[in-house]
């Protein structure tokens, strides 16, 4: 995928190129602001293909970087190519009133609303300003997950709707091979949502049949979905990923939610894991027995696959914990080769921790419990616990630089981690991370 990202970045410097794009630029001055008017359109738009073809759920994509790295892409393909689209418009309106500096009211009206194709450019660019203004972090702060979820779908009509004045009014789309250029990306990316996000998850749902057979209390603010379906073990699951899951017959159930497998996969159930917040967690926890259940997935690659050693160590923050239940249950390693590190609010809030006691005591995992309200915003660990951020860990785990590090949790706990292992000598190849922010 990045190769094909490059290449197509690449190819639509050269259209733009061939076009005259240099010569207009260091050549004809006359026709600079035209002529980057023009590239940062082109640009802006192959990076808003791409930005699709990130989040198209194409399996080895996301086998190979991770769900959460190609989201972190997506979002900044968002922003770079949403920042090329507001140069390209106002370069084009610069030079419009340039063009007409006694007229100029007109000479944007006609720029933006009569010209053929438009005023639906005009649309949809602001159908995406009103999408990135509510991904912005003090905005998503304030939105429930479904709610921006269901306005974020909104930057895929705006694409639509900018793409005719490109292709019936750009320069850059008259010949044949550049038309198969561009019809190819807009149609091959389509057709990878369609075939990866609604085909597929369409075809394994009904395949493998999932119901609801059980929902279970596990703290006051967690709870675990039992999930029996036909031929489970086809869909390769393993411990450590996630899916997306439509719980049918409950009120928003066409916006998708993610969560992690909580115990190793068998051929007939699947177990998930839950904390209460936002409505789809409201809504799951009210499930129906019999309930028919859509997913998409598996996805993550926070699996036993990506160790490099005998030794792992596993760290988690709340809700965090329910990929490593599944790891720890059913990965290859020995007696004291195993370590989890669990921080908690307190007891009544630790979810798993009878199941945890037990499998540590099972399988020989040293298990490190860490009760108690983080000590301050930098740091991973709670109130009480002795030394820096990096002597606690090398005390937990002195020899933690010869070992796998896995850690799950929120953002800012999952720094702290990340910053206390590499001081304490972890390698970057060495520590595996996913969040389960939005």
């Amino acid at each position: 995928m990045g190769v094909l990202a490059m290449a197509a970045v690449v190819v639509t410097t050269w259209i733009w190129a061939r076009n005259g794009g240099i010569l207009q630029t260091f050549v004809y001055l006359e026709y600079l602001v035209e002529s980057q008017a023009l590239y940062t359109g082109l640009l802006s738009q192959v990076l808003m293909v791409l930005m699709v073809l990130f989040m198209a759920r194409i399996p080895w994509v996301e086998q190979s970087w991770g769900h959460d790295v190609l989201a972190r892409r997506h979002k900044w393909l968002g922003y770079v190519s949403f920042w090329l689209a507001i140069t390209h418009t106002v370069l084009f309106a610069l030079n419009r009133v340039q063009r007409s500096p006694s007229e100029w009211a007109g000479a944007l009206w006609q720029l933006f609303v009569t010209d053929p194709w438009m005023l639906w450019a005009t649309i949809g660019t602001l159908l995406i300003i009103a999408v990135v203004i509510t991904s912005i972090q003090i905005a998503r702060r304030r939105l429930r997950y479904e709610s921006w979820h269901l306005l974020h779908l909104y930057s895929y009509l705006g694409m639509a709707f900018v793409v005719p004045h490109e292709i019936f009014d750009g320069q850059h789309f008259h010949e044949r091979w550049t038309q198969l250029f561009w019809w190819g990306l807009y149609f091959g990316s389509l057709a990878a949502v369609l075939i990866w996000r609604v085909v597929v998850p369409l075809w394994v749902s009904w395949r493998h049949k999932l119901v609801v057979e059980d929902v279970v209390a596990e703290t006051p603010s967690a709870f675990s979905i039992v999930l029996r379906g036909r031929k489970l073990d086809r869909l390769r699951t393993k411990s450590g990923q996630f899916f997306i899951f439509r719980f049918l017959g409950s009120p928003g159930w066409t916006r998708g939610n993610p969560y992690s497998i909580s115990a190793a996969p068998t051929d007939g159930d699947l177990r998930v894991t839950l904390e209460a917040g936002g409505d789809g967690a409201e809504r799951a926890r009210t499930l129906a027995v019999g309930s028919r259940v859509l997913i998409e997935g598996p996805y993550g690659t926070m699996t036993a696959a990506r160790r490099r050693h005998p030794r792992m160590v596993m760290l988690a923050a709340g809700v965090g914990i329910t990929p490593f239940r599944a790891l720890l249950e059913d990965s290859d390693y020995q007696p004291g080769e195993a370590t989890l590190i669990y921080r908690y609010t307190n007891d009544e809030h630790a979810i798993f921790l009878a199941e945890l006691t037990e499998l540590a005591e099972q399988r020989g995992i040293e298990l490190v419990l860490l009760p108690g309200r983080r000590r301050d915003d930098g740091s991973w660990l709670p109130d009480g616990v002795d030394g820096t951020d990096v002597e606690a860990l090398k005390r937990f785990v002195p020899d933690i630089a010869d070992r796998d590090v896995f850690a799950c949790g929120p953002v800012p706990w999952l720094k702290s981690v990340h910053r206390a292992a590499r001081r304490a000598g972890v390698k970057t190849r060495d520590f595996h991370d996913e969040d389960y922010a939005w």
